[in-house]
Parts: C-alpha cells; structure tokens; sequence
C-alpha cells in the first residue's frame, strides 16, 4: 500500500488517548466550530457551494445540534468514514443530500452536493448532472424526482456501479488526511 493507504492504517490504530490529544490541540476548549473546520480545511477560495457542502457535514457530524463537534461526535464521524458499514455510510450520506431536512432528496440537493464535492477535490470526470440522472434513472422506480430514505438505501444497494459511484464521490479520507497534517504540523511548532 502507498503512504495514502498506510497513513490511514495508522490513523486507525492510533488509540483514544492519541485521538484525544489531537482534538484537543486543535480544539482547546474540547468544542471545535464550524469556522475552525473551515480554517483546519484551509477553505478560503473555495466556491459558496464548496463552504456550503462543508457547512452540510459539520451539521451532520453536529449531533446534538449545538453548534459544536464534541470529541465523541469527532469519533464517531472519523469511525463512520473510515470503518462504517454500508447502511450506516448510506444514511449519513442522506442525511447530508436532505439539505432541506424534509425526509427527501430531490434532484437540485443532490447535483448541489456533488458539484461541491468536486469543487473541494478538485475532481471534475463526470459532470454532476450526470450522476444525478444516472441515479434518479435507476433508483427513482416511483419518477417522483426525490427519493426517501428507504428508496436511497435499496435502490444504492442493487445498483453496485451506483453503490460504488457515491461510494468514491463521498470518500473524505483527504479531509481526514488535512486534519491529521494540520494537526501534526502543530504539533511539530
């Protein structure tokens, strides 16, 4: 494996105490906000869409919506991304496209995500209209232009080339990959 794969190995490793201090260096009140992701993520330049996608994954990482990631929603969201099963990572990533919170995704959340997506990777292969027709194509059997939870999550699971197609587009180990640099850089001054 590359230094891409064993960084993250190593990530997965490491033990509480080590994930703790990390958090703690870069969030010294234990809270971390919105602005100081942003900053961790080195965000200035990036598109409104680009910072509104962000926003969306604090929110949801946000679980009991005060406005700050704790250390234990800090956890949970870096074991969701790196180990979480499939059902698990299908519902967060619904919960991410429901910008609106109204229990379903329509065909603007979802080509808004992936256009933000792409704006932060910097990965432009297949326009986001695309995948969202592809996806409402095969997954929206009713042709009522959103999808709920339940339809999302079926309709991912029999499409493989769906399944992995979000699967890549929603991969955040370089999110990962910036804090843990961000925060050993810290470290080292």
């Amino acid at each position: 494996m590359g230094a891409h794969g064993s960084n993250l190995d190593d990530i997965l490793e490491e033990d509480m105490h080590h994930w703790y201090t990390k958090f703690m260096r870069e969030s010294p009140s234990g809270l971390m906000t919105l602005f100081e992701l942003k900053m961790m993520l080195e965000m200035s330049g990036m598109t409104e869409e680009a910072s509104s996608y962000v926003d969306q994954v604090f929110f949801t990482f946000d679980m009991d919506g005060d406005g700050y990631i704790d250390f234990v929603e800090y956890i949970a969201a870096i074991s969701l991304l790196l180990k979480g099963e499939v059902n698990q990572k299908l519902k967060w990533y619904f919960k991410l496209f429901d910008h609106d919170g109204n229990g379903k995704i329509d065909k603007y959340e979802l080509e808004t995500i992936f256009k933000a997506i792409q704006d932060i990777t910097r990965s432009y292969d297949i326009p986001p209209e695309e995948i969202v027709t592809l996806i409402y194509e095969r997954i929206d059997v009713k042709g009522e232009g959103e999808l709920t939870l339940e339809e999302f999550i079926s309709g991912a699971r029999e499409h493989p080339d769906i399944m992995d197609m979000l699967t890549k587009m929603m991969d955040l180990t370089h999110v990962l990959e910036i804090i843990i640099k961000g925060q050993q850089q810290k470290a080292g001054n």
